[in-house]
Formats: C-alpha cells, sequence, structure tokens
C-alpha cells in the first residue's frame, strides 16, 4: 500500500525478492496540469506495468474495498507513505500490517519527517518498520536503520538516501517474520511507550516562509529542509517591484556588518547575497515567479538589482 515515489523503490524490492505480491492498493488517479489529465500514482505506473493487480479505493471502509481485500487472503500487509488506514484493514492479515516511516520512531511521527528533521538541523535521520496499531505512527517497531545527514544535504538527497535504505529494511522485517513463524518464535520487538516522542506535522504554506530576522543557520537549515520541495520563499522588494522568490541552494557567509537584515548585496553578474539577522547566505540557486528555476550567474543576466533592494 503506498502512493508516490518512495514507495515503488519497496515495491520493486519485494518483487526482486520473488514474494507474492496478491495486490498493491494506492491513490486513485487524480486530474492534474492545465489539460486536467488523470494522472496514475507513481506506485500504479509501477504496478501496471508489472502486471500487477491494483485497488484504488475511495473509502478504505467500503465494504467493497473490505471484501475485496478478504478474498486476497493476504498474510501480511506492508504500507509505505499511504493514507492512515482503519482497523478493519490494518487488523486483517495473519501477520498484521507493517509500516515504513521515514524517521527513527518515536521521533517525527506524522505526514512531514523528513523536511523536518533538515529543517531543525538534526545531524542524523533513519528508517523504522513498525506494526500497525491505533494510533499513528505508534506502533511496536521491529527494525531501524540511522542514517547521517551531511551538511549539504537537502530534502530530496534525504528523500533518496532514506528510501534506499527503507527498500533494505522492508526486506530484513519481511524475512524476519518469516523466520518468526517458521520456528515459532516472538518478534523482537521494542515499544514505543516509554520513548519521547516529537512530530512532523504537515507542512503548509506559511510554514516555507524565511524570516530573515533569524540566525543564517537556521534560514539555510529551512531552506534545505524545504528543497527541492514544496521550497522555501521570500518576497523581493526590488525597485518598484515586490515579486515572490523562491530560493533551493544558499550557503551560510560569515558577516560582522550592521546591514540589516533582509538587504541583497550583489555585483549584478555573479553573486546574490541576503543578510540574515547574523551573517550572510549566498544564494546559488532561485526561482522568480513567473520564470523557470536557475542558476544565480543566469538569473542575474536578466534581472538587475537596485542598491536598495531587501527580501521580506
Amino acid at each position: 500500500m503506498g502512493t508516490p515515489d518512495f514507495a515503488v523503490a519497496s515495491l520493486e524490492e519485494i518483487l526482486k525478492q520473488n514474494y507474492n505480491v496478491v495486490a498493491v492498493v494506492t491513490a486513485p488517479d487524480k486530474p492534474a496540469g492545465r489539460g486536467q489529465t488523470l494522472q496514475q500514482s507513481a506506485v500504479k505506473q509501477f504496478a501496471v506495468k508489472h502486471n500487477l493487480n491494483v485497488l484504488q479505493p475511495l473509502n478504505l471502509k467500503s465494504e467493497e474495498f473490505i471484501q475485496e481485500l478478504k478474498k486476497l487472503n493476504a498474510d501480511l500487509q506492508i504500507v509505505v507513505a499511504f493514507r492512515m488506514l482503519p482497523e478493519s484493514v490494518w487488523n486483517m492479515p495473519k501477520h498484521g500490517t507493517y509500516n515504513l516511516h521515514a524517521s527513527l520512531l518515536p521521533k517525527y511521527r506524522g505526514a512531514a519527517p523528513i523536511n523536518w528533521a533538515i529543517i531543525n538541523g538534526d545531524k542524523k535521520s533513519g528508517v523504522t518498520t513498525f506494526k500497525l496499531k491505533h494510533e499513528i505512527d505508534t506502533g511496536n517497531i521491529l527494525f531501524q536503520k540511522e542514517v547521517e545527514i551531511k551538511e549539504n544535504d537537502n530534502a530530496g538527497n534525504l528523500h533518496d538516501n532514506l528510501m534506499h535504505e527503507g527498500k533494505i529494511l522492508i526486506i530484513e522485517t519481511i524475512k524476519k517474520i518469516e523466520l518468526c513463524e517458521k520456528n515459532n518464535s516472538e518478534l523482537p520487538f521494542i515499544s514505543q511507550n516509554n520513548l519521547e516522542a516529537s512530530h512532523a506535522p504537515k507542512i503548509f504554506k506559511q510554514d516555507c516562509k524565511i524570516n530573515f530576522d533569524l540566525d543564517a543557520e537556521k534560514v539555510n537549515n529551512l531552506i534545505r529542509g524545504l528543497s527541492p520541495y514544496p521550497t522555501a520563499f521570500t518576497t523581493i522588494h526590488n525597485e518598484d517591484k515586490i515579486q515572490t522568490l523562491k530560493l533551493f541552494n544558499t550557503k551560510i557567509e560569515f558577516c560582522n556588518n550592521d546591514v540589516k537584515a533582509g538587504a541583497i548585496i550583489s555585483d549584478n553578474k555573479t553573486y546574490l547575497k541576503i543578510k540574515c539577522k547574523t551573517n550572510l547566505l549566498t544564494v546559488y540557486e532561485l526561482q522568480l515567479e513567473g520564470k523557470k528555476r536557475m542558476l544565480i550567474e543566469d538569473f542575474l543576466k536578466g534581472y538587475k538589482i537596485n542598491n536598495t533592494a531587501f527580501c521580506q
């Protein structure tokens, strides 16, 4: 059960290991783009290509869907980046339902663990497999794998690293369930009950607005944590124009002057720097509203920065 690319890697690995996938459950096709043509989820595209049985329920509690699942008689359900399941679904298989989560639970329970780990300046993240129960992301942990967050990693890099480690952990999980059944032994669960939890709520537009009155490190972490999507943004005030500006790639540069936060420093050829509360951010990739994403040198070929320009 899954929808985006993050889930495809695990599904592909399960097939490579010759497990019998009786069905793939994914989101319904959705209209997208100017033409509002129906778009299939990444998981559905992969499943169709590999001739897998695909279910796309609008309502996970519907009797029709529940009956379809029962007829499949699956031993185990694997969930990777999917919707919240009702008990009638997650409690159905003999071995239950296991979820792959992109954090070291109980840290960062919720919808956006990859983004928040970088936004908060963490030096490590990881993946966790756990058995589903009522409360979201609270089930007993089976396996975890730690992943380093490097200084220049953004949400895109970390997503790919966790996706790779996650598919390996899913196979370890399935093999352990098989082994314990064969030996009639207990699974080595770890309870989350007495562990300190934190949350990673869904990110909304207001979370993406940059505040240059913060330290450069915090601003840089926000930009990294939202790159390439949903992307941190500011408004650039340049002469008589006010436009939205998205920032994708920045680096902290030491500065000991008292330039006002938000001020822009540029030679209008090769560099653009924005003052934070402390230090500067050198901008390497950005996107002005109505334009495509580009490197700073290309941006400055067609955009002149006034000496009173600022971001807010």
